[in-house]
């Protein structure tokens, strides 16, 4: 068994707040996970702390504004920006003694992360993940369009008729959107309770969510709806691993760019996950992940 410790970090005049399972000092490549969203939390990313069993720490956080971290409502839209998270990801790294020697492992938006950190070289990464997420934003809005019109025609109206009325929050809405997300976010039924924890704590303060994406993950109206990192890939350096679901709202266009241009890369896709393959695969993931690391760092 693993030991556990918790904390905060300071950031800028903000707390992030952190778990480490297991011993960061046994000489084993830790390993960082980074939560989606923008705007979710660690719980529904919980489950990699299954990888501690194999006597590599893992360490969880929540990006500031989330979560167990420092809320900032009142913010601005334009303050929600890759930039801060870069910053707060460095910073954990440092504060925690571990910036010349990690793993790291981002989950959606938190693989755009992770690659966007990947990109500037830094010296101690050792390995990354990244787990069903896209390489461009207009890639995500071609792939979720298609999987949208695959949707029953009354849901399709549905989701048109409120978006079109800017009633997105809408009871009928949010209903309607249920549908996709329980085709290509998470296929298990029920959510298991840490991922619903995530999407309660979301729809408690929406703030990352709505600044940075929009009301849902198919109507992208945020500030990251032009983002794109494919032409920087060739700058990643480091062994990495893409997963994704065979059913996953992260098609297959979106995440082709990383194993195009990330020299190495290799691709594993659950055949029987959407966009969390870490809860509806997860014993086949936890292997999946444990096996790259252990041949990579």
């Amino acid at each position: 068994m693993y030991t556990i410790r918790e904390g905060y970090v300071p950031f800028r005049e903000y707390q992030t707040w952190f778990r480490i399972c297991g011993d960061l000092q046994n000489g084993l490549t830790p390993l960082v996970v980074a939560h989606g969203g923008p705007g979710c939390t660690h719980d529904y990313v919980d489950a990699f702390k299954d990888i501690a069993e194999t006597g590599r720490a893992v360490i969880h956080y929540d990006q500031v504004g989330n979560g167990r971290s420092t809320h900032l409502q009142d913010k601005s839209p334009d303050f929600w920006q890759p930039g801060l998270f870069l910053d707060e990801l460095n910073h954990l790294l440092q504060a925690l003694e571990i910036a010349d020697d990690y793993a790291l492992l981002g989950q959606s938006w938190g693989g755009m992360l992770a690659a966007e950190h990947a990109v500037t070289q830094p010296q101690g990464l050792k390995a990354m993940v990244i787990a069903n997420s896209p390489a461009s934003m207009a890639l995500w809005l071609e792939g979720a369009a298609k999987l949208r019109a695959q949707l029953p025609p009354d849901v399709q109206d549905t989701l048109l008729t409120h978006e079109a009325a800017g009633t997105v929050d809408s009871a009928e809405y949010k209903a309607a959107s249920q549908v996709f997300y329980q085709r290509h976010v998470c296929r298990l039924n029920p959510w298991p309770a840490e991922v619903q924890r995530t999407f309660d704590a979301m729809e408690a303060d929406p703030t990352v969510y709505h600044a940075m994406n929009g009301p849902t993950e198919f109507h992208v109206i945020g500030s990251m709806k032009n983002w794109t990192i494919i032409d920087r890939l060739k700058q990643v350096r480091v062994p990495t691993l893409l997963i994704s679901g065979r059913y996953d709202e992260a098609t297959p266009e979106v995440v082709q760019p990383f194993k195009d241009h990330i020299t190495g890369a290799q691709w594993v896709i659950f055949e029987s996950s959407s966009h969390m393959p870490h809860v509806e695969e997860r014993p086949l993931c936890m292997k999946t992940v444990s096996d790259f690391l252990l041949a990579t760092c």
